[in-house]
């Protein structure tokens, strides 16, 4: 009892695919591990935690014997492609650096960012660094990924919450999350705000319904009603 796994994890290989596809013999499986590893902080680093601050959500491997496939994940491809492609040719070369490999990169968008996890909670973490209130921020997010069609969303907060002396856990959830139910599409993310008075941590749980499912969209006027309630 009390035990838990990641909702995504627990989920691969049954009703989700794998980040990384490729097949690699035992001397090559660490190298390859190791450079996966190695494009995923570099991609963060770059287009995430630095401007032109693209919002990618999800970095996809592929491996042939030739070169290295990237499939980026954004909310705003316009960013990331830049003028005539030239942000994208960067990237490539510097990627082909750090590994020493010939890689091609294809950029993918994220049709409804709020209903994407790591998104919502790389929104929070922007507004907390802002210093917004964090209880107003969650609620927010909450409301405004049921009415993207969500059948339902939690949102956790650790950390010095409000400046406070003392670290708590702050807990926003609307409509219903079946954890245990493998059919579910439960999209999971882990991010961190680093604020002035230290980092505070961010789970966000978005419960998108049943897989093969469409997004209901659900008449706003009703849901606010009953979130008032």
């Amino acid at each position: 009892m009390g035990q838990k796994c990641h909702p995504i994890g627990f989920r691969v290989g049954i009703t989700q695919g794998w980040m990384s596809r490729w097949y690699a013999p035992k001397p090559a499986f660490g190298t390859f591990l190791v450079e996966d590893e190695m494009i995923r902080k570099y991609i963060d680093a770059s287009l995430n935690k630095q401007p032109p601050f693209a919002g990618v959500s999800k970095v996809e491997i592929e491996r042939t014997r030739d070169e290295v496939k990237v499939i980026l994940h954004t909310a705003r491809p316009g960013m990331v492609i830049g003028a005539k492609g030239a942000e994208v040719d960067k990237l490539k070369e510097r990627l082909e650096d750090l590994i020493d490999r010939r890689v091609s990169v294809n950029i993918m968008e994220i049709k409804a960012p709020d209903l994407d996890a790591f998104l919502v909670g790389l929104s929070i973490a922007e507004q907390l660094k802002k210093r917004m209130s964090f209880r107003r921020v969650m609620k927010q997010k909450c409301e405004t990924a049921m009415e993207a069609g969500a059948k339902g969303v939690k949102i956790i907060c650790s950390g010095r919450l409000g400046n406070s002396e003392m670290a708590r856990t702050e807990t926003q959830m609307l409509g219903s999350i079946p954890l245990q139910t493998l059919q579910a599409e439960v999209d999971y993310a882990l991010t961190t705000a680093i604020t002035t008075v230290g980092a505070i941590g961010i789970k966000v749980w978005i419960h998108r319904g049943m897989y093969g499912e469409q997004p209901v969209d659900r008449p706003e006027g009703r849901f606010r009603r009953r979130a008032r309630r």
